[in-house]
Formats: C-alpha cells, structure tokens, sequence
C-alpha cells in the first residue's frame, strides 16, 4: 500500500498542479489522500495514486473563505468510462443532492463544502486503471478534474 499526502504551500491564489507522491502506508493500513481546493476553482493536484483494492481514506480541504453556496467545492471520483462533461450536467439538475447524481457512475465523493471547511470519504479503492475525478459544482468541472490511477 502507499501513503499519499498531496498538499500546497504557500499563497491559495497561485497556481499549482503538484505531483503525486508514495510514501509509507499509515499503520491501519489505510491510503490517506488529502487535496486542497481554492476560491479561484484549483485542486492542487491533477494526479491521485493508490494501490488496488487498498482502503483509501480521502480528505478534501477549502482553503478559501467564499461560502459553499457561491464556491462550493468537493472530489467526484468516476467510474471508467464516464463522460465527464455529460456527467457535468446531470449533476447542475441534482443540486438538493449536493451535485451528485443519483445513478451509479460515481466510485466515492465527498461531501460540497466551503471556504474554510473540510470533509474525509473513506472506501475501497477500485480495480487497477486510471479514473477521472472532478469537482461537480456547477461549472467547476472544467478547471477542477484529474486523474484516479490505481496501481
């Protein structure tokens, strides 16, 4: 298994797109991930790594102050296959289930919060391959996606 930490210094109003990571897994063994996003709609990150079939333990933090109504954020990770832009606009109509929508094309997501807040998912981690993540807020999705590659 591997320990991933994903995480920004400095100024939230830069730009960034660090690079995934391994490290030792935590004793539990579980994969913890943690993803910064932004008042100017940026994870920090465009890459997310872990090792099939590992628990993953996913952490999502907003490190603006906007409140989650006007910049609400959190980490949709899809299944293979998933247009993201289609998936995009089912979730604009799914707005009183916090942008997700209710099929089964979503793996894990966490919680849409705001500025200042922070929210964990914990699941199993899906067979190998490479799966798009994004953030479902409506026109977010456009700046705020990457890649779910399970090694």
């Amino acid at each position: 298994m591997i320990f991933l930490v994903i995480n920004c210094g400095g100024n939230q109003e830069k730009s960034s797109s660090s690079e995934s990571t391994a490290v030792k897994p935590s004793e539990n063994g579980i994969t913890k991930l943690v993803v910064n996003s932004n008042d100017l709609m940026q994870f920090d990150t465009k890459e997310l790594r872990v090792v099939g079939g590992s628990k993953v333990e996913l952490t999502l933090h907003h490190t603006g102050k906007l409140a989650k109504e006007a910049m609400g954020h959190n980490l949709v990770i899809l299944k293979s296959g998933v247009d993201l832009s289609s998936f995009a606009q089912r979730a604009i109509k799914a707005k009183d289930n916090e942008y997700i929508p209710e099929d089964d094309d979503v793996i894990a997501h966490t919680a849409l919060i705001g500025g200042g807040q922070s929210t964990t998912v914990t699941f199993d981690a899906p067979a190998r391959g490479t799966y798009d993540f994004l953030c479902s807020f409506p026109g977010h999705w456009g700046l705020m996606q990457g890649k779910f590659i399970v090694e």
